[in-house]
């Protein structure tokens, strides 16, 4: 049975006081949500204010992005150490927003997901295709080309430590929301590739989210799908209310 995770992605939201209000109205509304991973990933100047308010909590703390050389000439970098030592347990990796406006590529993407584990943090990788790909039924052929390139010459057992977002590029902070069927349908081609890359067994452990306008009012129906196992939340991450009612599915 795979432990079903909800995170959410603040994207470039909330002040260091903010994150502080943010976990106090949070933490009370979730203390007794043993049944799932709870993540927050707020932006790296509130990292530090993060993990301190989220202590004595469920609840884990990730970043944003990451660069994949343990330390540099990268003037505006953050290395995977550096996300470790600030207390941080996972980071997002290649979410459609770094690859649309930041040129994120998968071989870049694969880099990052390496050195995310080297450093023993959790990769969450994210695969997606945009409205004119999955108008054009290209959608398992991005999928593919995504996966592949982002788990390339990953071991088993590290592949085993990585968690997979499935994120329609065309629903994300748009309104439109994939329909749970669609959701699953991705997501059952995602395991089938994770499959054949690795083992059916390492496959059928895979965690994978939906990212795409999760809200309150559409997490049940996407949870109630067997191939879900958690959401990528976006804008409804923001309110601690709503994100806690997404939680508590």
């Amino acid at each position: 049975m795979r432990r079903p995770v909800i995170a959410g992605n603040w994207k470039m939201y909330k002040t260091q006081a903010e994150t502080r209000a943010y976990f106090a109205a949070l933490a009370p509304l979730v203390a007794g949500s043993t049944h799932c991973d709870i993540v927050v990933a707020p932006p790296f100047t509130a990292l530090a204010a993060a993990v301190e308010a989220a202590k004595g909590t469920s609840i884990s703390i990730a970043a944003q992005n990451m660069h994949w050389e343990t330390e540099g000439a990268f003037t505006g970098e953050i290395s995977a150490g550096m996300l470790l030592e600030a207390g941080c347990r996972a980071v997002i990796i290649a979410h459609s927003e770094r690859r649309q406006f930041f040129g994120e590529t998968d071989e870049r993407a694969n880099k990052k997901v390496k050195a995310a584990l080297a450093a023993g943090l959790t990769p969450l990788l994210c695969v997606g295709e945009s409205l004119a790909e999955r108008e054009g039924k290209k959608t398992e052929e991005v999928l593919e080309r995504q996966f592949r390139g982002g788990v390339a010459a990953l071991t088993s057992a590290e592949f085993s430590r990585i968690i997979l977002a499935y994120e329609p590029v065309w629903a994300i902070g748009t309104g439109r929301t994939a329909t749970p069927e669609m959701a699953a349908e991705a997501h059952q081609f995602l395991r089938q590739l994770a499959a054949a890359a690795f083992t059916p067994e390492r496959a059928d452990m895979l965690r994978i989210l939906y990212g795409g306008s999760v809200k309150p009012d559409n997490i049940k129906g996407l949870m109630a799908q067997v191939e879900i196992d958690g959401a990528l939340v976006g804008g409804a991450s923001l309110k601690a209310e709503a994100f806690a009612s997404i939680v508590n599915f």
